[in-house]
């Protein structure tokens, strides 16, 4: 369970770094570029992955659309922290879990249980709950774009990296770190972008930041994959803690340190989400 608590630890610490970015003037995009090449560094150092086992069978078909996802919605992810807070961003990237069940249906042909197609539609209107936000402001009443934005993002995300984890010709170690590299690539030709049309600089600040926000969200990963590991024959264990972690400290807190301002309507979205968190976690238990 250790692992678990790390990697829980270092996703809330992301979108923590996400949060106080702005008070001190951080370039969020750069950062974002800087940590990829963080965590590319990261795994070549902690997994070595074997470059001489790559062929002509090497999927690119997931390669590039993983290394134009990351960057971009990870944009999308300081977006939204910065928009609607902690709380509802990382419920938000927690409900992804959604698209990858009705991805099996819908692409791969698998079937959905009667209590899994239950947990499925508590999901859903957890999402419109936690969302829910009156305001006069039109810039704050356009703020559910982002979030949605993370679901669907990360919900696809999910899905491609595990069509990569299913391809055994190469590691997936390996493959990660391809993806870093495609990542890096990508976001520097954002930068790039800034750099030229909007005349932005460089800072060092948000190639310092980047490189602990690249830390952390490497750590989240490999304490995760060693959390699968050492759980191997429980998988639906690691998923359920590190979700019901997610919610329950982010939530904890974006209210208590950010007093990021939640409704009733907000607080039953949110036990709707670890709701149907647990019912698919059961469902996915049982059909194994």
């Amino acid at each position: 369970m250790l692992y678990i608590l790390l990697s829980v630890c270092c996703s809330i610490s992301v979108a923590i770094l996400l949060k106080i970015a702005r008070r001190y003037e951080i370039n969020i995009q750069q950062s974002i570029n800087w940590n990829y090449l963080a965590a590319l560094s990261l795994c070549y150092l902690t997994f070595s992955p074997d470059f001489k086992i790559l062929n002509n069978s090497v999927p690119w078909k997931f390669y590039f659309p993983l290394s134009i996802l990351l960057p971009v919605i990870f944009l999308f992810l300081a977006e939204s922290v910065k928009n609607i807070g902690i709380v509802k961003t990382e419920i938000a990237q927690r409900l992804s879990l959604f698209i990858p069940i009705l991805a099996s249906y819908f692409i791969f042909g698998e079937n959905i249980s009667l209590f899994k197609f239950f947990g499925l539609t508590i999901g859903f209107m957890a999402i419109f709950l936690t969302l829910n936000r009156k305001s006069e402001s039109t810039n704050e009443n356009n703020s559910w774009i982002y979030p949605l934005f993370v679901l669907f993002g990360f919900g696809i995300i999910d899905v491609l990296f595990k069509q990569i984890a299913l391809y055994s010709e190469i590691p997936f170690t390996t493959s990660l770190f391809i993806i870093f590299c495609g990542a890096f690539c990508i976001a520097s030709l954002i930068t790039l972008y800034y750099l030229i049309f909007n005349k932005r600089n460089l800072t060092w600040q948000s190639f310092l930041f980047g490189i602990v926000l690249g830390i952390f969200n490497f750590g989240n990963i490999l304490f995760y994959l060693k959390a699968h590991k050492a759980l191997a024959n429980n998988p639906s264990t690691v998923f359920a803690a590190m979700n019901f972690g997610v919610i329950s400290i982010g939530t904890l807190i974006g209210v208590t340190v950010f007093n990021e301002k939640i409704t009733r309507i907000n607080y039953l979205g949110i036990a709707c989400a670890v709701m149907a968190v647990i019912i698919i976690t059961i469902s996915q238990l049982y059909a194994y």
